[in-house]
């Protein structure tokens, strides 16, 4: 079973997506939290597989809530799946920055969200090419980005499996972009991910745009 703690101010949202999960076989809700700084206690103290985290909250957002939670090494097994409002939210980088595993919008159908859930509980690819992709595009280029550490110290097979991560492929697409087996592009991203100190494959994209590994407009090359 997943865990899953929703961390929401609106009640009737938090409300909604408690039913929808309920509704999951393999998923079940363990907390509720209206505030940022709620939903850090709640981690602690519920042991959630994954938080599905608003950025507008009082008290503490849910930027500097994923932040303490990324932050915590007896968090280490909990990710953070964020929730925006797609083109009015320029701190979702941000939320990646902070250690966020990757992000949805609020508009996301019902089928897709219990999908994302389970794809960034089970650690594999996060940001698929699309809307969302292209906003990550737009935002961690932008002049204000401020740099990472760069992918100097990888491999060239590495960088060309940073790239194809960067751009939203999951490890069986790696693995057929590339003629390798499912199993060496996941152990290429393991390795990419210990060497560049990566919490997960969301920082993995942010590494891969802000090194200049991938350009704006590469996703729809």
């Amino acid at each position: 079973m997943i865990r899953v703690l929703l961390a929401d101010d609106q009640t009737l949202v938090r409300a909604a997506f408690a039913m929808l999960v309920e509704s999951a076989p393999d998923m079940v809700v363990v907390g509720q939290a209206a505030t940022g700084r709620e939903a850090v206690d709640l981690a602690r103290t519920e042991r959630a597989d994954l938080v599905l985290m608003d950025i507008r909250m009082p008290d503490l957002d849910g930027i500097e809530a994923t932040r303490l939670i990324a932050a915590d090494e007896d968090l280490a097994g909990v990710k953070v799946l964020v929730l925006t409002t797609y083109d009015t939210d320029e701190n979702i980088v941000d939320a990646l920055r902070a250690g966020a595993s990757g992000f949805l919008v609020k508009d996301t159908r019902p089928g897709d969200l219990l999908e994302a859930i389970r794809t960034v509980a089970a650690g594999e690819a996060l940001l698929s090419p699309g809307p969302t992709a292209r906003l990550i595009e737009r935002f961690l280029r932008s002049p204000s980005a401020p740099a990472t550490g760069g992918p100097e110290c990888l491999s060239d097979r590495e960088r060309e499996v940073l790239t194809l991560v960067a751009r939203g492929l999951n490890n069986t697409e790696i693995a057929e972009a590339l003629g390798l087996s499912p199993l060496t592009a996941k152990t290429h991203v393991s390795r990419i991910m210990g060497k560049l100190g990566a919490r997960d494959r969301a920082q993995l994209v942010v590494v891969g745009y802000e090194s200049g590994l991938v350009i704006p407009g590469s996703m729809d090359a």
